[in-house]
């Protein structure tokens, strides 16, 4: 005779609301980052949360609910670890810290958001609140005109698709990472000031 308690199945650990919507958020990022926005369904989410489908959604309405929250959280997360006026001499490795610490959800917002038209709207006011600060930076060392406007322009997204390069390449040299980004990124800026007289 078998023990009916033996058979029971582990009892569902509750949690409170807050920490399940974390739970969700938490596999929804791996979900989608492994196979992107279109091809990750409801199921996927929950099967990664170890969830039902019903209990998703008592947290959010929909997969693009879903899918925005996790971009919003990734964004918050972000701006926490690298502030949001400055690119000063911490900006590069502040980066890179953010991207070691939450790589699913940087690679969401900058490489596969990016390609989802129902989601540009986020990556767009990023973008643009990247080149706004990233010109009033460089304007201190460049003067005013076409070459601000490219350095401008250039140094932001050179610089995040720099740091997911050195995230899909495993985060390679950590110690001197920042170094190397920071040197193209003044190579840049070289490249955008006017040359000296008598050169």
């Amino acid at each position: 005779m078998s023990n009916p308690e033996a058979a029971a199945p582990p009892p569902v650990r509750r949690l409170r609301r807050a920490e399940r919507r974390e739970q969700i958020l938490d596999a929804a990022t791996r979900a989608f980052a492994r196979a992107g926005y279109t091809a990750t369904g409801l199921d996927d989410i929950a099967a990664e949360a170890e969830l039902t489908r019903a209990m998703l959604y008592r947290h959010f309405d929909s997969k693009a609910d879903l899918y925005r929250a996790v971009l919003d959280r990734a964004c918050a997360r972000l701006t926490e670890a690298t502030g949001a006026d400055d690119f000063g001499d911490d900006a590069i490795p502040a980066l890179l810290r953010a991207a070691a610490a939450d790589p699913d959800g940087f690679r969401l917002l900058f490489r596969y958001a990016a390609r989802e038209p129902d989601f540009r709207d986020l990556i767009d006011s990023i973008t643009a609140a990247s080149r706004e600060v990233g010109r009033r930076n460089l304007a201190r060392v460049i003067p005013e005109g076409p070459w601000l406007d490219w350095a401008a322009d250039l140094i932001p997204g050179f610089t995040l698709d720099a740091v997911i390069a050195w995230l899909d390449a495993g985060r390679p040299d950590p110690e001197h990472a920042a170094d190397r980004i920071s040197q193209a990124v003044h190579g840049i800026m070289a490249a955008a000031h006017p040359p000296t007289a008598g050169r």
